[in-house]
């Protein structure tokens, strides 16, 4: 819902893809800057307060760039500011829940931790990204944004019921600690690799968060509601695609289904600079949908299989501030490269997700590295 009604939220008030992105960009890198940080946090105090501290810091912004425009205060340099600020404990939450998985569920179990994991996350979109267009379109974007602060605020209070079983780790001082678990990813192999997959299929897809947006909105002359639906139909045909290739094993196989998956995507959306009704974009992105989910159950369970379990928080941080990087890049670059040519963005964006494809087979390792 956030993804959808900040982008639409800038695009109405400030008629800038320039600033749509550099705002999505500012509320997701200033975190992994801080990741390494993040997960030692994550390792020593457990997950579920910190996980709860984030999403609250998250309501609080929202709801302070709601109201300040709906007062007529909300310069560009003061969105840009609140976004760059909640962006720092970002990564409470999202290391800190996905490392919750791989603790609570047995590892034989995994692949349908997370089917479960993908699926949940796909939920969100199916019912948030429609809604969230339905409220712009309906009442504005300051309303969408308020309503998503809501939504956090009420995840943080659900988090409070959560029990993580971690055990809690000790260790020396905080810096010297982040230190060692960035050191740590950035030795192995198979982390490097799968965050350099993650960074490149990343920027396109961060690519098209700006793009889908201008090119519905501009090129075809629809409305905010139909942004989020075709967002929420992604959602709804990789929650489809989840419940088949949440069972399937995937070990030993987890770097081909990377490539065959990220090779039908980049082909699924090479239909986009060619689409001239919102039908055509719609079946681009189900289709891309579709073919997703064998690229992210791969990936995580391979990240799980070469992880040390007892430092899962730190770790998980800093791969995941790695392989998240690609989608603020991409969204930034989004902006100028829209700005240039809209059609050249999404040529751009089909580019790194086709680039990405190759990456598994040629840099990450076929078997676990010793020690």
């Amino acid at each position: 819902m956030l993804r959808v009604s900040l982008v639409l939220f800038v695009l109405s008030r400030y008629h800038s893809p320039q600033l749509a992105g550099l705002a999505t960009f500012l509320l997701l890198f200033p975190g992994l800057l801080v990741a390494p940080v993040a997960g030692v946090l994550l390792d020593r105090h457990g997950r579920t307060r910190l996980i709860t501290i984030d999403y609250l810091v998250a309501a609080v912004a929202l709801l302070a760039v709601a109201g300040l425009s709906a007062r007529q205060a909300l310069a560009p340099p003061v969105l840009l500011a609140i976004c760059g600020v909640a962006s720092i404990t970002g990564p409470l939450s999202w290391a800190g829940l996905r490392s919750l998985f791989p603790a609570l569920v047995p590892g034989h179990l995994w692949e349908r931790a997370n089917a479960l994991d993908s699926s949940s996350d796909v939920l969100a979109t199916v019912l948030g990204a429609p809604l969230g267009g339905v409220i712009v379109g309906i009442v504005g974007g300051e309303w969408a944004l308020a309503a998503s602060g809501v939504l956090f605020a009420v995840a943080g209070l659900a988090m409070l019921r959560v029990r993580d079983p971690a055990i809690k780790a000790r260790g020396g001082a905080l810096l010297g600690e982040a230190w060692s678990g960035l050191v740590y990813v950035l030795r192995s192999r198979s982390l490097v690799g799968l965050a350099l997959t993650f960074i490149t299929f990343g920027a396109g897809w961060g690519c098209l968060v700006i793009a889908i947006p201008v090119l519905v909105l501009g090129r075809l002359h629809q409305g905010p509601a139909a942004v989020g639906y075709v967002w929420g139909l992604i959602g709804a045909a990789t929650l489809i695609s989840t419940l088949v290739v949440g069972r399937l094993k995937t070990l030993g196989r987890e770097r081909q289904l990377m490539a065959v998956s990220l090779l039908a995507m980049a082909i699924a959306v090479s239909f986009l600079p060619f689409a001239s009704s919102i039908v055509a974009v719609a079946l681009a992105l189900a289709v891309a949908g579709l073919v997703e989910t064998p690229f992210d159950i791969a990936f995580l369970t391979l990240r799980q299989r070469r992880t040390d379990p007892a430092k899962f928080g730190r770790m998980f941080a800093v791969s995941m501030a790695l392989n998240q990087l690609g989608g603020p890049i991409g969204s930034a670059v989004a902006g100028p490269l829209i700005a240039w040519s809209l059609t050249g963005a999404l040529w751009v964006a089909v580019g790194l997700m086709a680039a990405g494809a190759a990456l598994p087979m040629l840099v990450i390792p076929a078997a676990d590295e010793p020690g």
